[in-house]
C-alpha cells in the first residue's frame, strides 16, 4: 500500500527540508514544483501559466474576502474557463489525486494538499512551523537582506499562504486541525522531524509500511 506525506510550512521554517530529508530516508519521491510540471503535462496548458496563476490569484481584489471550497470540478478544455486561476488549481489537485490514487508513496509540499486528499486514509498530514525570530534567523544564513526585511518577508509570505488556503478550502491555515501533526522545527531540529513523522507513520499505518 502505498502513502502520502503532505507537508505545509511556515516559511522559513524548513519544512521543504524536512520533506526532502523524509523523502530520501523512505527512498520516496519528493513533489514541490514538480506538480505544475506535472499538471502541464496532463491537461497540455503551458506550465508558465501554473507559475504564475498564484500572482493573479494574489492579484484578486475578491483573494482575502473570499472563500471557496475545492470540489474536484471537471472543467474541460474547450471551456472558456478552463485556463482560469481556479481551474488551473483543480488541475493540480488532480495530479495530487491521481498521486495518492497510485499505489507509490509520495511527500507532497505545499498547494493545500492535506486539504485535497482529506478523505484519503492512506496520507499523513504535517504542519512544520516555527518563531517568527527563529524562521528569520534561519533565512539569514540563506539570503541577503536585514531581519527586519527577512521578518516582513515572513510575514508576507505567511499572510499570502493563509490567504491562498483560506481561498481554495474555506479553513485556516495555520489551524492544528487540520493535521495528524504540528512540528516546530527551531525546537526540534529538522532530523528529530523526521523520526516523529517516521514513528507516526507506523502507528497509522503499520510497523510494515517503511521497507
Amino acid at each position: 500500500m502505498g502513502y502520502v506525506i503532505t507537508i505545509a510550512r511556515g516559511y522559513g521554517s524548513g519544512g521543504k527540508t524536512v520533506g526532502k530529508m523524509l523523502a530520501e530516508d523512505l527512498g520516496i519521491h519528493y513533489y514541490d514544483r514538480e506538480l505544475m510540471r506535472l499538471a502541464s503535462d496532463n491537461s497540455g496548458i503551458n506550465e508558465e501559466l501554473f507559475v504564475k496563476a498564484d500572482e493573479r490569484v494574489k492579484q484578486n481584489p475578491l483573494f482575502k474576502l473570499f472563500k471557496k471550497e475545492y470540489k474536484g470540478e471537471d472543467i474541460k478544455p474547450d471551456s472558456d474557463d478552463y485556463i482560469s486561476n481556479d481551474n488551473l488549481f483543480n488541475l493540480q489537485s488532480k495530479v495530487i489525486r491521481d498521486l495518492a490514487e497510485s499505489g507509490e508513496s509520495c511527500v507532497i509540499v505545499g498547494r493545500c494538499a492535506d486539504y485535497v486528499l482529506k478523505d484519503y486514509d492512506n496520507v499523513i498530514k504535517i504542519y512544520v512551523h516555527a518563531s517568527l525570530p527563529d524562521c528569520v534567523k534561519r533565512l539569514q544564513g540563506m539570503m541577503s537582506g536585514s531581519a527586519k526585511e527577512l521578518e516582513k518577508k515572513v510575514i508576507t509570505t505567511d499572510k499570502f499562504r493563509a490567504d491562498y488556503y483560506r481561498y481554495y478550502t474555506g479553513r485556516e491555515w495555520d489551524n492544528a486541525g487540520n493535521y495528524d501533526l504540528c512540528l516546530n522545527s527551531a525546537d526540534l531540529g529538522f532530523e528529530k522531524c523526521v523520526e516523529i513523522t517516521k514513528a507516526y507513520l507506523k502507528i497509522r499505518l503499520g510497523d510494515d509500511i517503511i521497507k
